[in-house]
């Protein structure tokens, strides 16, 4: 299907901007999630996204695991890559997210509005 289609060739895209060293880092970053011996053995982005697929933390509408594991690992400009994709080929838009983002922090309720300002005087 096109959106699969799409789908893969944004982890195509990511792969090729993941070097050997970028990947050590994105492994030691899932390691707490997925510990799994199977992780050694993963040479390639693509052997990592397919890895990450099996054990359900990736899929063409789910990308929030590799935006987090991006994050943590200080790689914005792939970050910004699925950002794209979600934000244009998913039409999930941050505002969406943000709201179940939100609901795991809960000292992020101040930026929502939801408590009122203190009173003057």
């Amino acid at each position: 299907s096109p959106a699969m289609a799409e789908y893969r060739s944004l982890l195509e895209e990511l792969a090729q901007n993941i070097t050997a060293e970028d990947l050590e880092q994105l492994k030691s970053a899932c390691r707490e999630d997925i510990p799994s011996g199977e992780g050694d053995a993963i040479a390639t982005g693509q052997h990592w996204f397919a890895f990450l697929e099996r054990h359900s933390k990736l899929d063409r509408d789910n990308l929030s695991y590799i935006e987090h594991i991006f994050e943590i690992s200080r790689r914005p400009d792939l970050l910004t890559k699925v950002v794209q994709y979600r934000t244009q080929v998913l039409k999930i838009s941050e505002e969406d997210e943000v709201d179940t983002k939100l609901t795991r922090i809960p000292s992020a309720k101040k930026y929502k509005g939801e408590t009122p300002p203190p009173k003057r005087g």
